[in-house]
């Protein structure tokens, strides 16, 4: 048999003999045609390397086709080696694409090209800080993170769907079991979470398994589905409670009892909750891990001064509103803790009052989707539903998260709202918590970016928290442009999500880059925020064990406000606000530094376009 590389090579050199006959300049089109469709082989199959290391990333590419039952089956399984291999793939793919002549494809292929090189290239710059991160912590781990996963994104299309399910609770042994490998490595290094973050996995992992298994989520969240789809037949669904019992039963209780067990081991050795200044090249690390999540050069002090002046001016703000609304007493902080506590912004705490909760912001996201002519060439590509937040996540959960639907749009888009509590939800805050998630934040954008034509697969997937926050708390000081915060209320909702923002710029860098403690975090954004104890205390520890991440939100929109100024000015009455949206939008999430370039050369564009 013929080595296909050998035959594919010759062919190439045999369309580029044939193409110089016609003359030098269909010579250059030739290769590069030729060149811009290996490019594309070659980012098709980086994405199925990366994709092939997690069998959960490959059953949703797969899910339809007739792969699929090879991954349906399957957990991902952590391991030491599995780390090691996945920082080799990332070397070995930055040699290959090296190996194109990026000056020679279309400009749509070389930001492909430039947005693979800048994930590859930091990634390969954390080499020494691969066993930094926490994988075990309080607020996305295997015990929390794995049972959303069963119970939101495994498939229920009929009785084969429930054997993958019972294969995949098979698998929780092996998967809790390999986490517990690679912690234990960091261990072994001295990498070590902060105390309250095993404790709280600890508590939280018992709450889990607590009870009879017939109350387990991974049984009733099943079942409540199998209800729901009625896709099962008669006898599978008869029998379905049963099956899903002894699962649980037999591994992912003593799954959950190992991790239990072993983190408890580490409690004596666990005593810092400082940040990570206290691990080894701690403040190296933070600096890596601040350029990941801002896509930026930005430096920690620049980062904490930006915070201190954005947290000045937005109280300032928010002051001449609080006092013409007849609240000029105490600080901004103290105003809106008092605001809160207010009986008229705060919904009835029961189940009902959370009903209307819910109710509330799906009128809010109706009626923006109805008021995006004038600012949006396109809406969302498919439809937003608004669900509560798991009963057994809220907890740990986040005050509200976005999930991503299938860009055929079998299944929606999701905005979960957290309600353990309706002092997170204050009838001024409902606007902006709307706007950030749903529309046009969150839904808006990644919706777009799942339809994107004519790019390389990962380009739809690709994850970069900079141009996602960022866009999102854009998205809420826009629906204040587009008119969608008319009372003063309302409008200060929005100014204390951004205060909320500029603080963690504070925060953040306060802990790891200048040594604050938790304590003093708590009590710099307690005072600044007005927010309730509990809240806050939640955000410090998020902030302790995701270093970096919360700087993106705000580094992220004023570099799109920055670039929106730019190009107001230089394009003037040829300004389009729906271009510059669709600009940003519409080709996907990238670093912040290329994202810069692209308007720059879009302006330099419509600037010699005639009008």
């Amino acid at each position: 048999m013929q080595n296909p590389v050998i035959m594919i090579r010759l062919a190439l050199m045999l369309a580029l003999v044939f193409a110089a006959s016609a003359g030098a300049a269909s010579s250059a089109e030739a290769q590069q045609m030729a060149r811009a469709e290996s490019l594309h082989e070659f980012f098709d199959r980086v994405t199925r390397e990366q994709r092939s290391l997690s069998p959960q990333a490959m059953s949703a590419a797969m899910l339809g086709s007739d792969r699929e039952a090879e991954f349906l089956g399957r957990l991902d399984i952590p391991s030491v080696e599995g780390t090691r291999t996945e920082l080799a793939m990332a070397r070995r793919h930055r040699r290959e694409l090296a190996g194109f002549d990026r000056d020679r494809v279309s400009p749509q292929d070389r930001l492909s090209y430039d947005i693979l090189a800048w994930q590859l290239d930091q990634k390969i710059a954390g080499e020494a800080f691969v066993w930094h991160d926490f994988p075990v912590n309080q607020l996305m781990a295997i015990h929390n993170l794995l049972p959303g996963f069963m119970t939101s994104q495994h498939p229920l299309r009929g009785d084969a769907d429930v054997d993958f399910y019972r294969q995949r609770l098979a698998q929780f042994p092996a998967a809790f079991g390999g986490t517990i490998e690679v912690v234990a490595h960091r261990a072994e290094l001295g990498l070590l979470p902060p105390r309250f973050a095993i404790e709280k996995t600890i508590r939280d992992s018992r709450a889990f398994i607590e009870g009879p298994a017939a109350a387990n989520p991974l049984v009733t969240e099943m079942l409540a589905r199998a209800d729901r789809l009625s896709v099962l037949s008669e006898a599978r669904r008869h029998g379905l409670e049963a099956e899903l019992v002894e699962s649980v039963e037999r591994y992912v209780v003593p799954a959950y009892q190992a991790l239990i067990d072993y983190l408890g081991t580490l409690l004596p050795e666990a005593e810092s909750s400082d940040g990570v200044w206290r691990m080894p090249r701690g403040e190296e690390y933070y600096r890596w891990i601040l350029r990941g999540h801002t896509t930026t050069d930005l430096q920690p002090d620049e980062i904490h001064r930006l915070g201190l002046d954005e947290v000045a001016r937005i109280e300032a703000e928010m002051a001449e509103i609080l006092c013409a609304q007849g609240y000029c007493d105490g600080s901004v902080g103290e105003r809106m803790a008092a605001l809160n506590a207010e009986p008229r912004f705060l919904f009835e705490d029961s189940d009902s009052g959370r009903a209307a909760i819910l109710d509330a912001y799906r009128a809010i996201v109706a009626e923006v989707e109805q008021g995006l002519d004038g600012w949006f060439h396109e809406g969302p590509a498919y439809e937003l539903e608004v669900r509560r937040v798991p009963v057994y996540r809220e907890a740990t959960s986040f005050g509200a998260y976005y999930m991503r639907g299938a860009p055929d749009g079998s299944r929606p888009g999701v905005f979960f709202a957290n309600l353990r509590s309706v002092e997170e939800h204050p009838r001024f805050g409902l606007r902006t918590l709307a706007y950030h998630e749903a529309i046009p934040g969150h839904h808006l954008q990644i919706s777009r970016m799942q339809v994107m034509e004519d790019v390389p697969d990962f380009r739809r997937s690709v994850r970069l928290h900079a141009h996602a926050e960022g866009w999102a708390l854009y998205a809420e000081r826009l629906a204040w442009e587009m008119g969608f915060h008319e009372d003063p209320f309302d409008n200060l909702g929005r100014l204390q999500a951004e205060l909320f923002r500029a603080v963690r710029l504070v925060v953040d860098t306060g802990m790891h880059q200048h040594r604050w403690s938790r304590e003093k975090g708590i009590e710099y954004m307690r005072a600044i925020t007005g927010m309730p104890l509990s809240d806050v205390e939640a955000e410090i520890e998020r902030y302790l064990v995701i270093p970096g991440q919360a700087c993106s939100f705000k580094v992220g929109m004023m570099r799109m406000q920055a670039m929106r100024e730019r190009a107001e000015r230089s394009l003037g009455e040829q300004f389009d606000i729906r271009d510059f949206h669709r600009l940003i939008l519409d080709s996907g999430a990238m670093p912040l530094e290329l994202l810069d370039q692209r308007v720059d050369a879009w302006i330099a564009d419509s600037e010699d376009s005639p009008t």
